[in-house]
């Protein structure tokens, strides 16, 4: 394959891997937790971060880590104490991040619409080498909590209330994944971009999810789904000169429509063997008493 013998492409496919891992990843807890759209959220929160890392000279990738974090403990602290008016407060978080971000980019003296843009959709050629150390780093530590914490996690994303009395640290445990998330859409944005990442944190969960009902393997086909569709979707930008982050999300719908379709008769078989296994009923539990006619049997 000639892509690999350029170092930007050699760049791009070694982080879109390690997107591919970390997205579904996240994403399972957030599906569990119903709170599939936080990705979106943190995306838009995390342009701030973005617009400050031009106008300080700093890493944009850094500077939109740490934005997302403050972002996404806020989301968590509203869900928690801002019942009565919360959606409010989150609208105008999630909107002040997109607009900060236009804002503080475009009073950056190298800062333009243009930087922007490769951001929001994702860009191939401008994934820098210590774009992909602070990649590497930060999926590391998603790693590391999606699947070294992954029974506490499933546990407080499933029933709260349930792990609250096991003795669990609910809240610590609700940050946690709240922080995870923020590390996660700034990972993606480089390739899928920060308004596209929440589709690859949450689609390719739903197709495992069409296939099987088991937490391991839904969390292991959801990964492989990830890997697969942002390897495709980065060779296929390459060759045919598309935008990564659309084609990667388009591939992955497309991947979910598949599996989905596969999966509906598979369903069906499971669904008459285990009817099938199932012991019939007893007659002799539908034998009349002794001594009582059968209803509707006329009298002598």
């Amino acid at each position: 394959m000639d892509l690999l013998n350029y170092a930007f492409m050699q760049r791009a496919l070694l982080a879109a891997v390690l997107v591919g891992i970390t997205a579904p990843a996240v994403g399972i807890y957030l599906v569990q937790r119903r709170q599939a759209l936080m990705g979106d959220g943190i995306g838009h929160v995390a342009m701030t971060g973005v617009g400050l890392g031009f106008l300080l000279s700093w890493s944009p990738v850094w500077m939109a880590t740490l934005v997302s974090i403050v972002g996404a403990v806020l989301m968590e602290l509203i869900r928690w104490y801002g019942r009565a008016r919360g959606d409010i407060a989150l609208a105008m978080l999630f909107y002040g991040g997109m607009a900060g971000g236009v804002m503080f980019i475009n009073l950056a003296p190298t800062g333009s619409n243009a930087n922007l843009t490769s951001y929001l959709f994702g860009s191939l050629s401008t994934v820098s080498e210590s774009d992909v150390t602070a990649i590497c780093l930060l999926a590391a530590f998603v790693v590391l909590v999606t699947v070294g914490l992954r029974r506490q996690l499933f546990a407080v994303s499933q029933d709260e209330e349930f792990a609250r009395v096991t003795g669990l640290p609910v809240r610590f445990l609700n940050l946690l994944t709240a922080v995870t998330a923020a590390v996660t859409v700034t990972v993606a944005m480089r390739v899928v971009g920060l308004l596209l990442v929440s589709a690859l944190m949450v689609v390719p969960v739903a197709a495992a999810q069409a296939l099987s009902r088991s937490f391991a393997a839904t969390f292991a086909i959801a990964v492989a789904i990830g890997v697969s569709v942002t390897i495709g979707g980065t060779v296929t930008s390459y060759y045919q000169d598309v935008p990564p982050g659309a084609t990667i999300v388009l591939l992955t719908i497309a991947a979910f429509i598949a599996l989905t379709v596969l999966a509906t008769p598979l369903a069906r078989r499971r669904a008459r063997a285990t009817a099938a296994a199932q012991p019939a009923p007893d007659p002799a539990g539908c034998a009349v008493p002794a001594g009582r006619k059968p209803r509707g049997e006329p009298d002598a």
